[in-house]
This record gives C-alpha cells, sequence and structure tokens, in this order.
C-alpha cells in the first residue's frame, strides 16, 4: 500500500512573496541610484544621507499605499465576480451546471463523469467550484490588500536601509563603489531568496535584479555627473 506524500507547493507564497521581492528590489535599487546619483553631482556627505533617508521614507509610504490601493482593486473585482456568480446561482442555477459540466469537459474528463463531479460539486459548495473552476479564484490566489501592503513596506524598508547604512561609514570618494558594491550583493541575495522561495531557477533571478540594478545606477550617476558639471 502507497502512502501519500506531502508537498508543499510555492505557488501559495505567491501573494506575499510578489510583493516582497517587489518591495525589497525597489528599495535597494531606488535608495541606491538616488544615493549614487546625488553623489556624483558632488553633494556633501550629510546632503546625500539627508537625500537617502527621504527616499527610503517616502518609498516606503508610497510601496504601502501602491500595493494597497493595487490589489484592493483586485479584491474588488475578486468580490465583484463572486457576487454575480452567487446571483446566478440563483436565478440560474441549470446553466449554471451545465456550465460547470462543459469546464470538466474541457479538461478531458467524459460526460458521464463531469456531469457526476458537476453534480457533487455543486451539492457541496456551488460557489466555491465556480469560484475555482471558472473564475480561477482560490486561497492561494485570492487578494489581500493589508498584507501585501505591509509586506512591500517593510521589504522596501529592509532593502532601502542597505545602501543607506553605508554612507556614514566610507569616505567621499569611496561612497559610489561601495553603495554600488553593497546594493549588488544584497541585490544577488534577493535574487537567490526569491527563487529559493519560489521554487525557480537561481541563475536567471540572480542576474535578472543585478542587471536592473547595475544599469539604473550607472544611468543614474550619469545624470548626477552631468547635473552636478552644469551646476558647478
Amino acid at each position: 500500500m502507497s502512502r501519500l506524500h506531502a508537498e508543499a507547493h510555492a505557488v501559495s507564497r505567491i501573494g506575499w512573496l510578489r510583493a516582497a521581492v517587489m518591495g525589497a528590489n525597489d528599495g535597494i535599487v531606488s535608495t541606491a541610484s538616488l544615493i549614487v546619483g546625488v553623489a556624483s553631482a558632488d553633494a556633501d556627505r550629510s546632503g546625500v544621507l539627508v537625500a537617502g533617508m527621504a527616499a527610503l521614507i517616502a518609498g516606503a509610504m508610497s510601496m504601502a499605499a501602491g500595493e494597497y490601493v493595487s490589489v484592493s482593486s483586485q479584491s474588488d473585482t475578486e468580490k465583484a465576480d463572486l457576487a454575480r456568480e452567487r446571483q446566478e446561482l440563483v436565478d440560474l442555477p441549470d446553466a449554471e451546471f451545465e456550465e460547470l459540466v462543459r469546464i470538466y469537459e474541457a479538461r478531458g474528463v467524459s460526460r458521464d463523469t463531469a456531469l457526476e463531479v458537476a453534480r457533487q460539486m455543486m451539492a457541496q459548495d456551488a460557489l466555491g467550484a465556480h469560484s475555482r473552476d471558472e473564475l480561477g479564484i482560490s486561497d492561494a490566489s485570492t487578494a489581500r490588500p493589508i498584507q501585501a501592503a505591509m509586506a512591500s513596506a517593510l521589504t522596501f524598508t529592509t532593502g532601502a536601509a542597505a545602501p543607506l547604512i553605508v554612507v556614514p561609514f566610507v569616505s567621499a570618494g569611496q561612497l559610489v563603489p561601495m553603495v554600488g558594491l553593497v546594493s549588488l550583493t544584497c541585490l544577488a541575495i534577493l535574487g537567490a531568496f526569491g527563487a529559493r522561495a519560489g521554487g525557480a531557477p537561481l541563475g536567471p533571478s540572480v542576474l535578472r535584479v543585478t542587471f536592473w540594478g547595475v544599469l539604473a545606477m550607472v544611468v543614474t550617476a550619469a545624470v548626477g555627473k552631468a547635473f552636478g558639471a552644469v551646476v558647478g
């Protein structure tokens, strides 16, 4: 007799993982890029530190607000669809039953089996069956605005702190390369964490986040240098 084996699927983490990785990545890249850009414009250490702190606070609030608003919109859409489906189950039960049967048939189930499965699913939890199989809404993918907002704000703050903490401890001449080094190291670690938590290949994830980090810092450094030269 075979034993059932325990399975742990990464899709159950997709809600908080997406928000957390995006928040940390944005915190590192945006704050490091700002520090590099301001430092390249020949600003003094205190000016760079103030700019970095402002970026951390404003960015964390913006991430939280943005995630909450966007995920709330998704949640509102899900609730509206479920309410519409609930009413259709009352008004058109036969049509909804046949719709579920066709869904199962389209997945390769015979007509007789599809009828029996749909009958049992409708008897147990009609709305839940249509939510999962017709609308594609499940517990793993359900929108959670507060969770997403808190995850983004917290991880943005953590990510932004990494390049910012370098500023008081290095000389002006070493500020740009050290911030770049620390930021790229943190981005590589973040990419590895995201890949591991999501069950994805390590290499592409690390390469993806570090490439965009390098690009952002190079562009802002060039802009800061040009701006500093013009102002100077």
